[in-house]
């Protein structure tokens, strides 16, 4: 899913340099929670918001048959589940809204009336079946759910003089319109849905149009079925008077053969002028695509969009109800075809499955289709704005995850922009992208039809490349913030002399990462380095042949950092207390990485500009962090000693 802010804020940022940090773009959603009222909300989602019953069987198909019209978000008709029970079943459970109002449940063919509403659930007491039997229940509803907001389970507005209606289930609201059981890890094997309407409209759903039924009294059904496995939120429906414009991929696999793009249209005067050459780019994402990862996962029966006057995109399974036609916007909703459809996140957590890996494809896609700077211009912008503040994680902590926080899940600084800040430097972690593209391709594959975690794919990677990524996900994906560096270097006849120091942004206090260094000769030449940073304080040195002039730190934008300063120092005698100094963001504490890192003892003293003592102890350690929030502003001077040795550093507050 991707919405209108998203998409404004990444063309703002297309504006700026490829600096690597700009503080002033932030496209951070806003949570709606407070932290004095998380624990009772997240106590609510846990133990309210969904019955226990519902993990007593197993979805494998639902069949919607509902009345709609473009005009009203009422809905008229009946859902059926089809399932098998996990246990001896004799309380059936699903989710529906109070505003919805039951006029029959059926289990079995049989009617029962002696059911119960706790919120959102319906509990039904039945008749016994046994662990492993299939069953059928049917529900009968009809209601005006509630509107207003981006996540709204269905909307009605207008857009090109026409009237539209359509649904958005993501992330807690299928319930708003259909009968349902909203867990991430049941996907129904297979999904009808039904929807008749005035027979001036079109409708566009899941998978294929079997058929359109006039029903003769100015109204049609339009018969849609899918035989895809797919998660609950992905099942959706669009109405509106549409008129439709076909396109087609052809991905190399298919050898000549075809995937229909179905579009839907306002059928108004120059609205399919105004979009169709944004919608014939389709075509060449999707054969992109399934060159990079997989074949296109529902090759058997189509990709399409509904346009409606939603503030982006929602990526419904071979259907994404969309806003408009722009490129960026297109090429994030098709990926989630791959990532987030074909293999869903496992848990709302790790939605960076979904989100930071459409991201990502959206990143490929300018990559490929339009090139090498382009797609610089577009990751960088995307790692400015996750850099835009100094912490946050893209995994979320279950404590965050309820009805009523979904911006925290959908957070355009964390979930999307650092998501995919994290998967190109993963890509460079990795440094062979035939090796990096299989990695996405077994991961699609493994998963197929299923869902996965975070943890999923760290394993996919370790076993596609042989590599150990444990601390890279625990520090990237799972920690916080960005390493920031402060960088010096000295010639030495024809070798240079290379200290690097990272200190971090936030709670995460190291970032293992290999980092790359242009380094500019003094006869017009450059060349570029890889070193792995392997402490918070490394030194190293590199044969050139020629003199180094200037540097530049990760020049093509692969990796995601804040550099504060590369400096040209003087060869040193590097004694037993030489260090470096780093200091936090907020001031509050300065670190001294000591370069020898054998534990010697040592007194260190601080001292203000006027030679007064302001603090002084004793360390072994080769890191030595110093609180500095009882200190005023100025300059300090910093001494480290032993019984042979001095060395002196300053900072300023």
């Amino acid at each position: 899913m991707k919405q209108l802010i998203l998409s404004l804020s990444i063309l703002f940022a297309s504006a700026t340099s490829f600096s690597q940090i700009n503080d002033a773009f932030n496209i951070d959603h806003k949570c709606s929670h407070s932290t004095n009222n998380l624990n009772k909300d997240f106590a609510y989602y846990l133990y309210n918001w969904q019955s226990e019953y519902m993990d007593d069987y197993d979805v494998t198909f639902y069949f919607l048959d509902i009345e709609v019209s473009n005009s009203t978000v009422f809905v008229d008709g009946n859902t059926t589940i089809n399932g098998v029970a996990l246990v001896d079943l004799d309380t059936f459970a699903i989710e529906l809204i109070p505003e919805q109002t039951i006029s029959k449940i059926m289990f079995e063919g049989v009617e029962y009336t002696n059911y119960e509403r706790v919120g959102n659930n319906i509990i039904v007491p039945v008749a016994e079946i046994t662990a492993g039997s299939s069953f059928s229940a049917q529900v009968f509803y009809s209601g005006q759910p509630p509107t207003g907001g981006f996540f709204s389970g269905i909307s009605t507005g207008t857009g090109w003089g026409k009237d539209v209606t359509w649904t958005l289930s993501e992330p807690f609201a299928a319930s708003d319109w259909f009968a349902v059981k909203q867990d991430l890890e049941d996907k129904a094997d297979s999904v009808w849905v039904f929807l008749t309407t005035s027979s001036d409209n079109m409708t566009g759903s899941q998978g294929l149009l079997t058929d359109v039924v006039d029903l003769g009294n100015g109204k049609s059904r339009f018969e849609w079925k899918s035989n895809y496995p797919i998660d609950y939120y992905l099942i959706s429906f669009a109405v509106s008077e549409y008129q439709e414009y076909d396109t087609y991929a052809h991905p190399t696999e298919m050898n000549g053969d075809s995937i229909l793009i179905q579009n839907l249209v306002y059928d108004s005067p120059g609205c399919l002028e105004n979009y169709k050459d944004g919608i014939d780019a389709t075509g060449s994402m999707i054969d992109l695509y399934s060159d990079l990862y997989i074949l296109y996962p529902f090759w058997q029966e189509k990709y399409g969009h509904c346009l409606t006057p939603l503030g982006g995109g929602m990526e419904h399974q071979t259907m994404t109800t969309i806003g408009g036609f722009s490129f960026g916007l297109v090429a994030h909703e098709l990926g989630h075809m791959w990532f987030g459809d074909n293999v869903t996140c496992a848990t709302w957590s790790d939605i960076w499955i979904n989100e930071g890996f459409a991201t990502y494809s959206n990143y490929l896609a300018e990559e490929y289709l339009h090139g090498w700077s382009n797609g610089v211009s577009f990751i960088v912008n995307a790692q400015n704005s996750a850099m835009s503040s100094s912490g946050g994680s893209t995994y979320i902590p279950i404590e965050e995850i309820y009805p009523g926080n979904e911006y925290r899940i959908f957070n355009g600084r964390l979930t999307y922009n650092k998501g995919a800040a994290i998967i190109h430097t993963l890509r460079h972690e990795i440094q062979d992208d035939d090796l990096f593209f299989d990695v996405l391709g077994t991961f699609q594959t493994n998963f197929t039809d299923s869902t996965a975690t975070g943890e999923d794919f760290k394993n996919t990677a370790e076993d596609v490349t042989g590599m150990d990524f444990e601390q890279f996900f625990d520090q990237w994906y799972y920690g916080e913030g960005y390493p920031k560096y402060q960088i010096e270097y000295y010639n030495s006849g024809d070798t240079v002399h290379i200290s690097s120091l990272q200190t971090t942004s936030s709670s995460t206090p190291f970032f293992e990462m290999l980092l790359d260094y242009k380094l500019f000769f003094t006869d017009g030449t450059d060349t570029i380095i890889k070193y792995n940073q392997t402490d918070n304080l490394v030194n190293f040195s590199v044969y050139t042949g020629k003199t180094v002039g200037n540097m530049q730190i990760d020049p093509d934008s692969w990796t995601m950092e804040s550099v504060l300063s590369i400096n040209v120092g003087v060869e040193e005698n590097q004694s037993p207390v030489s260090f470096k100094i780093g200091q936090n963001q907020q001031n509050e504490s300065i670190t001294l990485f000591f370069s020898n890192n054998q534990y010697n003892n040592k007194e260190v003293v601080i001292s203000n500009i006027s030679g007064q003592t302001v603090y002084s102890s004793q360390t072994s350690d080769s890191q030595f962090t110093i609180s500095t929030s009882s200190l005023s502003k100025g300059v300090y001077i910093v001494r480290a000693n032993d019984d042979k040795n001095t060395f002196v550093s300053r900072f300023v507050l």
